[in-house]
């Protein structure tokens, strides 16, 4: 196959979404696989719709994912302009031609004819196409409209007979011209539509595969009739199936978050997601889930999608976050965790400093139970401030028990005996603690974690005494027989 030119084409009405996502994702893989050229062409015709904040959120969007565009906004290359708004001109002269070789022609009916047209069909119980009553003026006819400056839309003259196509998902595609309406190619406020503008710019920009949804099927063959009409080279077609929620229904806000911005803002990590879409809708070949970028491009090809829908399951979205967060360096992984810990107030500089072997240590403890990036400051709060949360009922049942203020007592004393204050020692010197009075080892383990960390659940405890050090684990303490003394919690 020669170097491909894909796009991926936004309409800058919304947020990157994570559908769109991961069509401009399949591009790029393929574009990098084969040392093609990936384009980034925005579709803001909407002028209602579409804004500039839109646009930054959606190359935002694509450059957390790490998705980098050969040609487009803020890069420009040999066939823009690369917004659809700056092209206006061109559209209408295309539109022009195609009038002029007999591929189209000017239609003067006006919507409220066109919509007690379709009303009466409907009434009637059948359906309503463009009946082509401008099709068949004659040329006086349009000359008298013309000079009474009517307003006209130009519509595509649709031949007779069949449109086909091989799609590279879904395999030979056939469309029957009988079935499908002269439509409009530009409007009668002179904006194009969707399929003109769409044609004219992959025209030129040389785009030679188009990869989008499957949505997008019912406008390829009148695509490809455009392109015939204009002497182009039809380019190669692959619809890829839509991402649906768990309810099997078409993914939307009903089901979370569906703007990539949000799952960054909810401590995504891009590795993740880039794997996670990459494997909606395509496979391998083989058993494996966690690849890295490298891998998903020496892996990809087109054939390989599958024409079936793809299910977006959060669950599966935060294994694969847990899978690469627990691949990150531990100087990566703090320095992505910085701006969580600055908006709790708990980031300190000396944690990429001078504290900052005792800093990963703590990281690695919690990697294993945090899902998000957003988790790890909530899951080590007791590390990074003194100001600890109590649990109530952990309080009543652990620390409270009978006789639980002289065990708690001996286990002090004991650790406080300890010359080397690790793990193994800890651990030692508690269960000797519970042998020498009589008590199960997991009572004490209990009351000290709600001690030292106002939880019942941790990462290991003697893991955890260790990294809060000597100091911390007596004020922690101390603390303890103050609550432990009060009524109530």
């Amino acid at each position: 196959m020669p170097a491909p030119r894909v796009r991926f084409a936004p309409s800058p009405t919304g947020y990157l979404h994570v559908g769109g996502a991961r069509t401009a994702l399949f591009n790029w893989l393929i574009a990098r696989k084969l040392g093609g050229v990936f384009v980034l062409r925005i579709e803001d015709t909407d002028v209602e719709r579409s804004s500039d904040d839109m646009v930054e959120g959606i190359l935002d969007g694509l450059r957390w994912l790490g998705l980098d565009w050969d040609e487009g906004p803020h890069i420009d290359g040999p066939h823009g302009p690369y917004f659809q708004s700056q092209r206006l001109e061109r559209y209408r002269a295309m539109a022009a031609d195609l009038v002029a070789g007999g591929h189209a022609y000017y239609c003067y009916c006006s919507p409220e004819t066109l919509k007690a047209k379709r009303e009466a069909a409907e009434a009637a119980g059948s359906a309503w196409r463009y009946d082509r009553t401008c099709c068949a003026l004659t040329a006086d006819e349009i000359a008298e409209r013309e000079r009474d400056g009517a307003a006209r839309a130009i519509r595509f003259r649709v031949p007779e007979g069949k449109t086909a196509f091989d799609d590279l998902v879904h395999g030979p595609i056939e469309f029957d011209g009988a079935n499908i309406e002269d439509f409009v190619l530009l409007r009668s406020d002179g904006h194009p539509t969707y399929q003109l503008s769409v044609v004219s710019d992959d025209v030129d920009m040389k785009i030679t595969h188009v990869v989008r949804g499957d949505d997008h099927i019912s406008n390829t063959p009148k695509q490809i009739l455009l392109y015939r009409a204009l002497g182009a080279e039809v380019p190669t077609f692959a619809h890829v199936p839509l991402i649906l929620g768990q309810d099997k229904k078409r993914l939307s806000k009903r089901h979370g978050a569906t703007s990539v911005s949000e799952y960054a803002r909810q401590g995504y990590v891009p590795e993740a997601m880039f794997n996670f879409l990459a494997l909606l809708g395509w496979s391998p070949g083989d058993d494996r889930e966690i690849m890295t970028r490298d891998e998903l491009v020496a892996a990809f090809s087109l054939e390989a999608i599958s024409g079936g829908n793809a299910v977006f399951n959060t669950e599966k979205l935060d294994w694969f976050n847990q899978q690469h967060t627990l691949r990150l360096a531990p100087d990566e992984l703090a320095r992505r965790l910085k701006p969580w810990f600055e908006q709790r107030g708990v980031w300190r500089d000396e944690y990429l400093g001078d504290r900052h072997a005792w800093f990963f240590s703590v990281l690695e403890l919690l990697k294993p139970r945090a899902k998000r990036l957003d988790e790890f400051v909530a899951l080590g709060w007791f590390f990074w401030s003194d100001a600890i949360e109590y649990d109530a009922a952990a309080v009543e049942k652990h620390l409270r028990a009978p006789d639980m203020d002289g065990h708690l007592a001996a286990v002090e004393h004991a650790i406080e005996k300890i010359e080397n204050f690790a793990a193994p020692d800890l651990e030692l010197a508690l269960r000797d603690t519970a042998e020498a009075r009589g008590v199960k080892a997991a009572s004490l383990i209990h009351a000290v974690r709600v001690a030292t960390t106002g939880k019942t659940v941790s990462p290991g405890l003697f893991d955890v005494l260790a990294l809060l050090g000597r100091t911390r684990v007596r004020q922690r303490f101390e603390a303890a027989r103050r609550l432990m003394l009060t009524t109530g919690s």
